[in-house]
């Protein structure tokens, strides 16, 4: 299984997706292995609008783990075969580790044309079950 995350320079989950540096790309195996295997630019334009999720889609990902994203980027990431899980926060690795644990879900929040920016103080997990 292949996820994607969105990432600033500073090694952080990028608490708003169409602002992020760049998407990190990372494989969870069958035995449970985890392996960061690429980081992909996001390109020109706002999450929505950018075409990444037509490229994500191509590197073979089918999870997004997000802190704050709109609407429109998931419905777009969605409708490219990607789950969106909503509301992560801190360290991408250890957000990774969490999701390979079944110990993450989706917050359902969403955020409004593009104004809304997240201010979460976790230390790197999405709503734990």
């Amino acid at each position: 299984m292949k996820i994607a995350l969105p990432v600033t320079t500073d090694n952080k989950l990028d608490n708003h997706f169409g602002h992020c540096e760049f998407f990190k790309i990372y494989s969870i195996k069958n035995d449970g292995s985890i392996d960061c295997i690429k980081k992909i630019s996001p390109g020109n334009g706002c999450g929505c609008k950018s075409g990444i999720a037509s490229v994500l889609a191509a590197e073979g990902v089918t999870v997004m783990l997000a802190g704050g994203i709109g609407s429109g980027a998931v419905s777009v990431l969605s409708s490219a075969g990607i789950k969106v899980i909503r509301g992560c926060s801190g360290n991408p690795d250890n957000i990774v580790k969490l999701f390979a644990e079944g110990k993450i879900s989706d917050s359902g929040e969403t955020c409004m044309q593009h104004e809304h920016h997240h201010n979460h103080s976790s230390q790197g997990s999405c709503h734990n079950n």
